[in-house]
C-alpha cells in the first residue's frame, strides 16, 4: 500500500508503544524508514521491545520509562528525546480503560483513567509541542514571525481516542469523558498551532483485540466475540488497518488534513449505541466476576512495573 521508504528521515514518539495498538503502529512506521521512540511504565519491557523492533527493522529505537501522569517526569524525558535529535511525530497511544457501572466508580477509579487519559495526553502534546512551536520561531522573520511557510516539512501528532466521543459511552464514562477532551484538544491545537506547521489527527478505533483491552474491557469473553455478534461487518478490526491508517495522517501526503478524528470500526458505533450499552443486562454477580477478574490483571501488570 505505500512506497517502502515512505517514511525516511521522521522520528516519532509512540506512547504505550511496547504492547498491542502502540506496538503495532510503531512496527509499521519502523517498516517504511522511519525511526521510533517509546515509552511505558513497564520500563523493562520497553527496553526489550525497543531492541528487538531495532534488530528486526535495521532502525533506531530509544527506550524510556515513563508514567506519563507525572508532568515532571514528561518534561524531563522530552527533553531527553530532543537532546538525541528532533521529532518529527507523535503518536498519544498510552491509555487505561475497565468497565464498571458508574455509580460504583469511586474516585480513585475514575482519576486512574482521566490521570492517564487526558491528563497524560496533553502533558506529552504539550511538552513535545511546545519544542515544535519554538523550531517554527527560530527561521522567523519580520514578514513571518510564525517561521513557518507552506511546503516546509510539517509536524503530525496523532491520538487514539474512541468512538465513544460521537455517541458517549455507557459503563466506560471516565473514558468517554477522558477521550472527548483530546477530541478537544485535536481540534483546538489543529488552530492554535496550525500557523507553526503543526497538524493534530485522531484515531477512534473500533474493536481490535488486545490483551488489555480484552481483561479488562471484556473478561469472561472470547476475544473479538462481541464484534461478532453486534458488528455490522460481523467482525473485529485488525492491526494492518489501524497501521495503513496511522501511516497515512503521518506520512507527509495529507498535509491538508488537520483537526479531524477518523472513526474506524465497521460501523459499529452507528448501530450499537455504544460498544457496552449490552452490559445493562447484567446483574450483581456479573459485575462482582468482571470487577474480581479486572483486578485480577492489574495486579499483575503493577508487578511488572518499574515506577
Amino acid at each position: 500500500m505505500f512506497q517502502n521508504d515512505l517514511l525516511k528521515g521522521q522520528r516519532i514518539l509512540v506512547t504505550g508503544g511496547a504492547t498491542g495498538l502502540g506496538r503495532a503502529m510503531t512496527e509499521r512506521f519502523l517498516s517504511l524508514g522511519a525511526d521510533a521512540v517509546i515509552c511505558g511504565r513497564r520500563g523493562g519491557l520497553a527496553k526489550s521491545v525497543a531492541q528487538e523492533m531495532a534488530d528486526k527493522y535495521h532502525r533506531k529505537v530509544d527506550s524510556y520509562p515513563l508514567d506519563i501522569r507525572q508532568a515532571p517526569a514528561v518534561e524531563e524525558m522530552v527533553a531527553d528525546v530532543f537532546a538525541h535529535g528532533p521529532l518529527t511525530g507523535l503518536v498519544n497511544n498510552a491509555a487505561g480503560n475497565f468497565i464498571s457501572r458508574t455509580e460504583d466508580l469511586s474516585p480513585r477509579g475514575f482519576d486512574a483513567i482521566a490521570n492517564i487519559v487526558m491528563h497524560g495526553t496533553f502533558y506529552v502534546t504539550q511538552a513535545v509541542g511546545k519544542r515544535w512551536v519554538a523550531e517554527a520561531k527560530a527561521h522567523a522573520t519580520a514578514d513571518n514571525p510564525c517561521g513557518w511557510t507552506p511546503g516546509m516539512p510539517m509536524r503530525s501528532v496523532i491520538s487514539i481516542i474512541t468512538t465513544w466521543v460521537r455517541n458517549g459511552g455507557p459503563f466506560v464514562v471516565p473514558s468517554a469523558m477522558s477521550k472527548s477532551a483530546i477530541h478537544g484538544m485535536t481540534m483546538s491545537l489543529a488552530t492554535e498551532w496550525g500557523r507553526y506547521g503543526i497538524r493534530l489527527n485522531a484515531i477512534g478505533p473500533g474493536e481490535i483485540p488486545t490483551e488489555g483491552m480484552s481483561k479488562r474491557l471484556n473478561p469472561g469473553e472470547a476475544p473479538g466475540a462481541r464484534s461478532a455478534r453486534n458488528n455490522p461487518q460481523a467482525r473485529c478490526g485488525t492491526m494492518e488497518e489501524l497501521q495503513n491508517l496511522a501511516v497515512f495522517l503521518m506520512s507527509n501526503g495529507c498535509n491538508w488534513m488537520s483537526g479531524e478524528s477518523l472513526m474506524m470500526d465497521g460501523g459499529s458505533a452507528l448501530g450499537m449505541g455504544g460498544n457496552f450499552y449490552e452490559l445493562r443486562q447484567w446483574q450483581d454477580a456479573e459485575w462482582q466476576q468482571a470487577r474480581d477478574a479486572i483486578e485480577g490483571q492489574n495486579k499483575k501488570d503493577r508487578a511488572q512495573r518499574t515506577l
